[in-house]
């Protein structure tokens, strides 16, 4: 796990108190204002997920949106004119982002391809926004790094900064990860963990990236959305490290391209097996083809007297054990979480919140997932150590593109 000291364990994710516990002096520091003043929110990254963010930011109540990014200039109209943002405050471009944050905003929601959020998260750090971004944090290690520092600066700075990830508010999962954690199945031999799903549209490269920036054309490319497994198989291990309560000590497996006419470098068949210091083994499988079968993320918990089944578009229950738990069906997770998230960024900004208990947990997902990816790519064992020491960073060639 990751530490100051990098490499040495940290605390369990902790969830929010309430919220009555904090001053209201607290509330005008958090804002700058009074304690009913909205949120000036800017977003960047205006797609199919960055919309729907967007949407529900607005819907809450507590934000006003006062300006938005996006890489193309008809998208940031579009959308800004129908979140009724001026027209001064609409960017676009490369370096939107760092136009947005000039023009005054108290938050920022990042919602663009991957590569992009270590710089725009210490840029809106730096600039004393709390932050408010999607999963996975980076592509590599070094912009893994990147982020976790700026999450640090953000909490130390008395800024809310939050990873975007669902299952983690849901309280299906909550409570049987939690009866778990007690002991319930007694010890946790093995955990299974599986992502399937679609991939998406993979055409020809052109002479820029800047066709691979729409429609998640980017997640077929490591350098751009990390690839599969660490865009997409990252739900399925987060799960995974939440219930071992730990980091892998190592990878090892396999992947391969199987898709139809690829053009991008990301794998898209994995089978992978993560060991933990304690013995516990992980085993994760993943694939992304058009092939009928479908959306499955979900990882299961196998004890010594019973097991943990938690889907996130199924159910979660616990069979056996010391009490069996019914648990209960797990409905719009997807939307659900990241409205419970918005609520959630709301309120930590109100009231003051900074402890920001979704930093650790997301940077460790993020690094284990590269972890996989890089093992299985060569197929071989690789440590975490190792990963960390050769600390590996992708170039992206952002030559001619807009700024």
């Amino acid at each position: 796990m990751i530490t100051e000291d990098t490499g040495k364990t940290i605390s369990r994710r902790g969830f929010l108190g309430a919220a009555a516990a904090f001053s209201i002096m607290a509330k005008h520091t958090a804002l700058g204002s009074e304690a009913n003043s909205k949120v000036r929110a800017g977003i960047v990254g205006l797609g199919g997920r960055g919309r729907m963010i967007a949407g529900m930011a607005q819907n809450h109540g507590g934000y006003q949106i006062t300006a938005v990014a996006d890489y193309f200039p008809d998208i940031a109209q579009g959308v800004g004119e129908w979140l009724s943002v001026s027209p001064e405050n609409r960017f676009s471009g490369l370096h939107g982002y760092l136009r947005l944050l000039e023009s005054g905003v108290d938050a920022m929601f990042l919602e663009t391809p991957p590569f992009c959020f270590p710089e725009h998260a210490k840029a809106s750090v730096e600039k004393g926004c709390h932050v408010f971004m999607a999963k996975p944090v980076a592509c590599d290690v070094p912009g893994t790094m990147t982020v976790l520092e700026a999450g640090r600066k953000a909490g130390a700075n008395g800024r809310v900064f939050l990873v975007d990830f669902q299952t983690r508010t849901d309280p299906f999962f909550i409570e049987g990860i939690r009866r778990l954690h007690r002991g319930d199945i007694g010890r946790v031999g093995m955990l299974s963990s599986i992502y399937t799903d679609e991939s998406f549209p993979d055409p020809p490269l052109t002479d820029t990236i800047e066709s691979r920036l729409r429609h998640l054309i980017w997640v077929n490319d490591d350098d751009l959305g990390g690839g599969y497994l660490v865009n997409a198989g990252i739900h399925a291990i987060d799960v995974a490290l939440w219930m071992a309560g730990d980091t892998p000590v190592s990878a090892m497996g396999s992947s391969r391209i199987v898709r139809n006419d690829p053009h991008g470098d990301s794998h898209d068949v994995y089978s992978l097996t993560y060991q933990f210091k304690d013995g516990l083994i992980l085993n994760h499988r993943g694939e992304h083809l058009k092939n009928e079968h479908g959306f499955k993320c979900e990882c299961i918990a196998f004890g010594q007297t019973g097991y943990l089944e938690a889907g996130y578009s199924s159910h979660v229950r616990l069979h056996g054990g010391v009490e069996p738990y019914e648990g209960g069906q797990v409905v719009d997770l997807y939307p659900q979480g990241a409205i419970r998230n918005i609520e959630t960024f709301h309120e930590s900004i109100v009231n003051g919140v900074y402890d920001n208990p979704t930093l650790e947990p997301s940077i460790n997902a993020n690094l284990a997932v590269i972890l996989g990816r890089e093992a299985a790519a060569k197929k071989t064992s690789m440590t975490w150590d190792e990963l960390m020491r050769e600390n590996r960073k992708i170039e992206v060639d952002t030559t001619g593109l807009a700024l």
